[in-house]
């Protein structure tokens, strides 16, 4: 094997779990997860080097705020597009680092993951990576509201109603966006009504590059599919509407615009 990787062969290397007889028990040596080795052909079969030297930043998934030991509030997304996202960033020679919720998603080889659960968790994960990245891809599905107070212990039944104070999660792109001075920004809006006026109205109050607008309401979009049908827009008001495509080529369609951002920015500076 050492000769062969010296040579140039890839390699996806076993995993821990359940051997092939019940009398060899557990260990490594396990066959790796077929996503894990599908991953790995398309990266290099397919890779490119279009972001090559950029630090990609990407959220996806849900958070989930407590509001007792056992409960907590969350929505429902499945971290999908997110996760496409990262998968084609580092397909185009990006170094990714995915920041994601919980979710039941197979881990994306050649991605550096991070996990986290709430939204300051999100948000102390986001300002720590930062500093040194080039394109933040926000899609991940942040609470906009937290318990004001988390009880200590299990709430119980107590009477006909009960209420729960809640208070303003940090907006994590609005602070980025007061900060940011060459990092490309994405975000995310789901919306159910005034989708542009309200996607605008996101990417100019958070400094955003682009927006990605797509209504939940919408035969093929939304948190659990595999499809995903949105709209691009940009500063200057235009908006790209997309068919009803897998959540793979939304992401990839998603950097291609990136990518063209990226090269206009390439070619100010080349000229002067």
């Amino acid at each position: 094997m050492a000769k062969l990787k010296e040579v140039g062969y890839a390699f996806v290397d076993p995993e821990f779990g359940a051997l092939a007889t019940s009398a060899e028990g557990e260990g490594w040596g396990r066959l790796a997860d077929l996503d894990r080795i599908v991953q790995k052909v398309k990266l290099l079969v397919l890779g490119s080097q279009e972001l090559a030297g950029k630090k990609v930043l990407v959220t996806a998934g849900p958070t989930r705020e407590p509001i007792d030991p056992v409960r907590f509030l969350t929505n429902y997304s499945s971290g999908k597009m997110g996760f496409a996202l990262a998968e084609a960033a580092m397909l185009r020679g990006a170094s990714v680092v995915l920041i994601t919720g919980p979710n039941h998603l197979p881990k994306i080889e050649g991605v550096r993951t991070v996990e986290i659960e709430t939204a300051r968790e999100l948000k102390a994960a986001v300002e720590r990576e930062y500093p040194d990245t080039d394109i933040l891809l926000m899609a991940a599905a942040v609470a906009d509201y937290e318990a004001k107070k988390v009880a200590p212990h299990k709430l119980k039944k107590s009477g006909a109603n009960l209420t729960i104070e809640l208070q303003r999660a940090p907006d994590i792109l609005a602070s980025l966006g007061k900060k940011k001075v060459d990092c490309i920004h994405v975000g995310f809006a789901l919306e159910t009504e005034k989708g542009h006026a309200n996607a605008l109205k996101k990417l100019h109050a958070k400094n955003l590059d682009l927006i990605v607008l797509n209504n939940q309401l919408e035969a093929g979009a939304g948190f659990a599919g595999d499809t995903n049908v949105v709209s691009i827009l940009t500063k200057d008001g235009q908006a790209e509407k997309l068919p009803q495509l897998p959540k793979s080529e939304v992401a990839e369609a998603i950097l291609d615009r990136v990518c063209a951002l990226v090269q206009q920015r390439l070619e100010r500076v080349a000229a002067g």
